[in-house]
């Protein structure tokens, strides 16, 4: 269903991907837009749970098309280096495919992104959280492949 990498002396091992996965500060999402076109979009991410999750005002492009068609590639990079030299780039990225669906906004996963992006002490987070739950949902991703790989 999903194919291999072509260059699999490149590939990351699975723990070395999920490493990865875990420690990555952005992640790309691309959907399909209702006009045939990919939309990507860069998001703070958690992984947590085996899932992926990101938060989201109610409505917008991607939310229109994640409630269109679940299906959905994510996409994390790091440990960029631009060696000139040689014409070449050392680098780590995965891409995933997964579904992605809507879910109500949960104190749990967003405390988890406020962890991992800030140093917000917990009462404060709950506070903020408090203030903006009813003003945000989650979009959940369930992983169906996912490959890393090495650069260089």
């Amino acid at each position: 269903m999903f194919r291999k990498m072509r260059r699999i002396d490149k590939q990351l091992s699975t723990t070395e991907t999920l490493k990865l996965l875990r420690n990555g500060q952005e992640g790309i999402l691309g959907t399909l837009s209702d006009n045939g076109y990919p939309y990507t979009v860069v998001v703070n991410y958690v992984y947590y749970k085996d899932k992926i999750y990101f938060h989201s005002a109610k409505s917008g492009h991607k939310i229109d098309n994640i409630n269109n068609y679940d299906k959905v590639s994510f996409s994390v990079y790091d440990n960029v280096e631009v060696i000139g030299e040689e014409l070449n780039t050392k680098y780590q990225s995965l891409t995933l495919f997964g579904k992605a669906k809507i879910i109500d906004a949960s104190y749990d996963i967003l405390m988890q992104l406020i962890k991992k992006y800030t140093n917000i002490k917990d009462k404060k987070a709950q506070e903020m959280i408090s203030k903006e739950i009813n003003d945000t949902l989650l979009v959940e991703i369930s992983i169906d492949y996912i490959m890393g790989k090495a650069g260089k």
